[in-house]
Order: structure tokens, then sequence, then C-alpha cells
């Protein structure tokens, strides 16, 4: 259901759609449209001008030297005009050709500058699939707004010069005696301009009408699009699910939702409906139309004017009425756009409710930084149990914290409250005693280097994926790719650090596995050289051999760093002087592996030895003495 609107409201988003777009677009699309449809409306007033003159002259005294001279006027005129049109035209489509992926941008702009809680919640992403689905299916939101003005300029012009002549043949006096006196009754000249523009008007209404179903179509079917063009068909196209697509004959499900969704089908009402109004308002055109030059033809039959003034003022008239039918079918598009662009605006005015702090983080050239959690308890806004409950545990620079437990223990909902992408929803949690609230966000944020269990590497350059920025530091990038295993795969690229990771926007792309993709990860972390390195499940990609290659070098990598690592393999955790056992949202066990291991009825216990049965009695000699 569409909200009604009045004026008012239905001006301001209109206004505020414009601004808001001019200041997102780098080119000027409104401008150079405005002026495309500017000399598109003027243009063919020269042709009836012109026109008009030419036939009285034929019809009159005939003036060869007259003749010429309007003949020549008209062509270069004509010429002048249509260059300049053409020029402004092909200025407009310049502009207009990024249009499509300007408004995208200020979509996507919007995501990525939300808090993260807001990013993931579903209900902003069910608005954010909603615009998009609507921009992408047919246009509504910015997309009309733009298409709309040019059509509002290009009819608002057609109906100020047609107008001023078309004033002429309402005022042209019939010659007194004639049969046709009639023509000049106020009474007939009021009926006949009322006919006419109620004649005018249904026209376009009939169009709005029109445009009123196709917004119908798009909320109607707006889930159909997403379900069906985007999710089955992005499943088609995915490496993932199109494995498993063959793997277990998936095909015909996949196929059986496709052709569930029958396009023709589901828009032939709307189609046919329009297509009815559409007609009608064609046929009432015409009869407008005729009723125009019925009009002038008995005027100027009368004497009242040359035969050429029939071309002229019949042409002005029918020239408004396409004008005004342009204009208000162009505004009835904007009003029917306008519940698209609320929503669009109701999605861009999400508040970034994250408190943001202003003090600054030390520069601390000692890495000095003590980090508490506090009775810190968490639940996610689309849950109602705690992720975390209670939580207190205090860590300074330089340790290796290992952060231990069972899937759903509240171990990853830790690492994203210490790196503030969410805020506590009790307790706090403090840096060198201060709440981390307090702290400018951006700043604090810098003193982390994470790496995510489901991290993501962007389709660009492989120094450029490490640094996470344009200009890189050649050597440092290479040297945070060796300490992090990737030096061997490095050196057997074709373009070492230049080369594209994956083949997406490059041809000459390489694709990494999941365990080089993970080194790559890692090497950015280390790239970024902030006092605090995160590593969520840091090697559950890597074989054995290369993760063993890994934590061998991960204290010499580290150095006086602090390194929290969560893991599901409690051999990893070897070289961790601290191990905190989380289960169901609380830390139940904090210490080191022997004093750990060592509590029988502890979950660490149980953890390690259901661990353990995996390995032969040497392994498990080996993983407990390199403890």
């Amino acid at each position: 259901m569409f909200v009604k609107y009045t004026l008012k409201q239905h001006i301001s988003l209109i206004r505020r759609g414009f601004k808001a777009y001019s200041a997102a677009s780098p080119l000027p699309v409104i401008l150079s449209s405005s002026l495309s449809a500017v000399f598109e409306a003027a243009v063919p007033f020269v042709n009836l001008w012109f026109s008009a003159r030419i036939l009285n002259e034929l019809a009159g005294a005939r003036d060869a030297g007259r003749l010429t001279a309007l003949v020549l006027w008209t062509v270069s005129l004509n010429l002048a005009a249509l260059l300049a049109q053409k020029a402004l035209t092909r200025w407009a489509a310049y502009c207009q050709a990024s249009n499509f992926t300007d408004i995208k941008k200020i979509y996507s702009d919007k995501m990525l500058s939300m808090n993260y809680r807001d990013a993931e919640d579903t209900a902003v992403q069910r608005k954010y699939n909603d615009i998009n689905g609507h921009h992408t299916g047919m246009g509504f939101g910015f997309g009309t707004m733009i298409q709309a003005l040019p059509e509002i300029i290009k009819g608002a012009i057609q109906i100020g010069i047609s107008a001023a002549l078309a004033f002429a043949l309402f005022a042209a006096r019939v010659p007194p005696g004639s049969p046709y006196e009639w023509l000049d009754s106020p009474w007939v000249k009021a009926a006949t301009l009322l006919l006419l523009l109620a004649m005018f008007l249904l026209a376009p209404y009939l169009s709005i009408l029109g445009g009123k179903v196709w917004r119908k179509a798009s909320q109607e079917n707006s889930w159909r699009n997403r379900f069906h063009g985007f999710y089955f068909y992005s499943m088609i196209q995915g490496g993932g699910t199109a494995k498993d697509i063959r793997m277990y004959g998936q095909k015909k499900i996949i196929q059986r939702q496709l052709e569930g969704y029958d396009e023709l089908r589901v828009f032939t009402p709307y189609a046919r409906y329009d297509a009815k109004l559409s007609t009608l308002g064609t046929a009432v055109s015409c009869l407008c139309n005729g009723m125009v030059y019925l009009y002038a033809a008995l005027k100027a039959l009368s004497g009242a004017f040359g035969v050429g003034d029939i071309v002229l003022y019949a042409g002005a008239i029918t020239q408004f009425g396409s004008g005004l039918s342009s204009a208000l079918r162009a505004a009835g598009q904007l009003i029917n756009n306008n519940p698209f662009l609320d929503k669009v605006f109701q999605f861009l005015d999400i508040p970034n409710a994250m408190y943001q702090g202003s003090l600054t983080t030390e520069k601390r050239t000692d890495h000095k930084y003590e980090l508490e959690f506090r009775n810190v308890s968490f639940k996610y806004p689309s849950s109602g149990a705690y992720a975390l409950r209670n939580v207190s545990l205090k860590f300074n620079v330089g340790q290796r914290l290992a952060i231990v437990g069972q899937n759903g223990s509240g171990k990853t909902t830790f690492i994203k409250l210490l790196c503030r992408l969410y805020d506590p929803d009790e307790g706090e949690i403090l840096l060198n005693g201060i709440d981390i609230k307090k702290y400018n966000y951006d700043e604090y944020m810098a003193i982390y280097s994470v790496v995510f269990q489901d991290f993501g590497l962007l389709p660009q350059p492989l120094g450029q994926n490490v640094a996470s920025r344009v200009d890189i530091d050649g050597g440092k990038v290479v040297k945070t790719l060796e300490n992090a295993g990737f030096g061997e795969r490095l050196s057997a690229l074709p373009n070492g650090t230049d080369t594209y990771v994956f083949k997406n926007f490059e041809g000459d792309g390489v694709e990494v596995s999941g365990g080089e993709a993970q080194k790559i990860a890692l090497a950015r972390a280390l790239y970024k050289d902030a006092p605090f390195i995160i590593l969520d499940e840091p090697t559950a990609a890597l074989d054995p051999i290369a993760e063993f290659e890994v934590y061998s070098k991960m204290n010499e990598i580290v150095g006086d760093k602090t390194a929290v690592f969560i893991s599901h393999r409690l051999s990893s955790c070897r070289f961790c002087n601290d191990i905190a056992v989380f289960h169901e949202g609380r830390v139940i066990q904090r210490g080191g592996h022997d004093e750990l291991v060592a509590d029988e009825g502890g979950k660490y216990y149980e953890l390690w030895n259901a661990q353990a049965q995996y390995y032969t009695d040497a392994e498990r000699v080996e993983l407990t003495s390199s403890l």
C-alpha cells in the first residue's frame, strides 16, 4: 500500500530528490538534459513560423525575392537550431551514460558509511534490496525523477510559445457580414477553449493512470524480481553453488524456480490495462487535433487570416496540446515515483546511532595498551538470546591470547565488540581505563589488524589487496606476503604484486585457493602494522604443513604486539601464554594449557581430549611438548 501525500509533501520529495542527486552526480546531468529539452521544444516552431509565411506569400503576392529570403532564413535557422540541438543531445547522452551507476553509488555509499550494526540488520538490508530492485527493474527512484525533468521543461517551453501564437487565432476577427461571424462569439470561443482544454487534460490523465499501473506492478513484483531475477540467476553463475548444482543434480530444482516466474504472464495484465488507456488517450489527442484544424480552417475560410496561418495556428495549438500532455504526463511520473523516492530517503536517512567519541588514542611507541571487558553482555538485534553474558576479561599488549570454545559460544562476537563493530548492551569495554566509546572511532579502529573468519578479497591487484590502498609500499607488501607463507606463490605470479586476484576484471588474473586467500588476508593484517593483531580461525583453510609454517613464525611476526587468536584447533594455541575458554556466551575458564588440561572436569580438558584422539601417540607427544 502506498501512502497518500499532500501537494506540499510531493513538492518537498521532488526538490529533495533533485538536490540529493545533483550533489552526488559528478556530471551536469540535469543541466545538459534541460538545455537539450529547451532546443528540442523550440525547433518545431521555427518551421511553423516560416512555413506559414511562405504559404501566405505563395497564396498572395508571390514575390520571388521575399520567397527566397524566407526559404534561406528557414534553412539557416533550422540548420543552426538542429546542430545546437544535436550537440546538446549528445552532451546530455554523455552525461547520462553513468546515470545508472551514479544512482547505485548513492545507495552503496550509504551502505558503506553506516554503522556495521545497521548494515548487518536484516530490516536495513530489506530496505536496500527493495529500492535497488525498483531502480534496477523499472527505474523508479532517482532514475524516473531524472527522466521526467526534461519532459516537463520541454512541455513548459511548448506551452509558452504555442500559447502566445495561438492567442492570435482567437483574437483574429472574422470580417463583418461573413456567414462565419458566429466564430467570434465569446460563447463559441469559450466553449472551444474549454473543450480543447478538457481533451488536452484527458489524454495525459489517461497516461498518468497507465503510469500508476506500472507503479503497482513494480511494487507487487519486487520480491519476484529479487527472488528469481537476482538470486537464482546469480546461483547459476557462482563458483561455489555451481559446483553443488552439478554434483547433486539440482539443475531441475533451479529450472523449476526460474520457469515458475513467467515474466510475460505476470506483466501481461498490467500491459493490457496500460495499452487500453494509451489507445484511448491517443484517440482523444487525434480528436482534439481535428477540432483545432476545423476551427482554424473555418476562420481562414471566413477571411480572418491567410491560408498559411492555418498551419501556424493549428500547429501551435497542436504543440500546446503536446506540451501540456508531455508536462502533465511527466508530472504524473514524478507523483507516481514519489512513493519510491520516499523509500529511498527512508533508507538514506537511517542515522548512525553509534556514539562517536573525540578522544585521541595514544600513539605509544612501546605499544603499552591495556584492554578490559567489564561485565559485558550483548545480544544481536534480531535475537532475544544473549550472545555474550557478563564477560569480564583483561589483557595487555605483548600477550598471546587464545580464545577457544565450541561453535556459538561467543568467540567471534567477542571480537566484533572489541573492534567496536557493535556496542555492548550492558557493561563497558575499556582501553587504558577509558571507555572505548569516548575515543575517535577511526583512530580506535586503526589500532587493530583483523583477519575475520569470513574475510573477503577484492578483484584488484595483489599489492592493493594487501595494502588496502592504491599507493603501496612494494617492499613491505612482498615482506608481509612472505611472512604469511605466500612467498613461493608470489614468485610464480606473472606480474608479481601487480597481478590481479581473480578474473572478474582482468583475463590474466589468477584464481587463488582458500588457503592462499587466507595467507593474503593474513599479509593484509600484517601490512597494517597495528598494535593488535586478531586472527579468527586464521589457518582454517590451510593444510597442516602450511599451518605449522605460519605458526612457527608467528612469534617473530607479531613481535611486541598483542595477538588474539580464535581457533577450533586447540593445538594451534601452543604458542599462546593465555587461553580463555568460552561456553554459551561466558568465559568459564582461563589460564595456560598445562593448567587447563589438568582440570579434568573443565571444558578445555573435554575439548582437548575430543581432538587429541585423532592424533597418533607420537603426534600427541610432539603437540604437548611444543606447548
